[in-house]
């Protein structure tokens, strides 16, 4: 019984005197791995690090926006108000086209039946690219067209960064995106 506890104490100096002369500070499991500035005292002790001061991202991030939709008149736009995550599978662009998609408060989605093909931006030069599939029960009549599209110019100009949009059909320019309403290609800021 007496050798059991003389060699774990052995075991427990071994380790003790491994760790003393090794002054860097190990990483945490999940740390970033990035260069940390690290504190030492004059006796050699290392300090604990100051708080970060920047928070840790979190999972996603909630952005609120403007998002224009119609009423059962489709005469004119109504603005409203909606919340969208940002993610790191979904940008805010993607969100705010979701938000067009999604029918709120007795209004009408001018974009829901409208199937997204790709959406990227390019900071370069603040182009949105959009590609579009149109089926046919998301065909609108020409006053619905005209809507339509200023709601995503208006939905999509509210992003600073975004000084035009390239509005694609299945990959390919259209000169009207259901037949009616000419489509500039890009649209530009106003």
């Amino acid at each position: 019984m007496r050798k059991i506890g003389c060699f774990m104490l052995l075991i427990a100096l071994i380790s003790l005197l491994a760790g003393c002369g090794n002054n860097k500070p190990i990483a945490e499991p999940g740390s970033s791995g990035g260069s940390e500035s690290v504190a030492t005292s004059g006796s050699g002790e290392v300090a604990e690090p100051a708080e970060e001061e920047t928070p840790a991202p979190s999972a996603a991030d909630t952005l609120t926006i403007q998002t224009y939709y119609t009423d059962d008149n489709i005469l004119d736009l109504k603005q409203e108000s909606q919340e969208i995550e940002v993610t790191a599978g979904q940008s805010k662009y993607e969100g705010a086209f979701k938000a067009l998609q999604t029918e709120k408060d007795g209004l009408i989605a001018l974009w829901e039946k409208v199937v997204l093909n790709s959406l990227s931006f390019s900071e370069e030069n603040g182009r949105l690219a959009i590609d579009i599939s149109l089926p046919d029960e998301a065909r609108l009549g020409s006053g619905g067209e005209a809507l339509a599209i200023d709601a995503l110019k208006q939905t999509m100009f509210q992003f600073d960064e975004v000084k035009e949009i390239e509005l694609t059909l299945d990959g390919q320019q259209v000169d009207s995106l259901m037949g009616h309403v000419e489509l500039e290609h890009p649209m530009l800021r106003p």
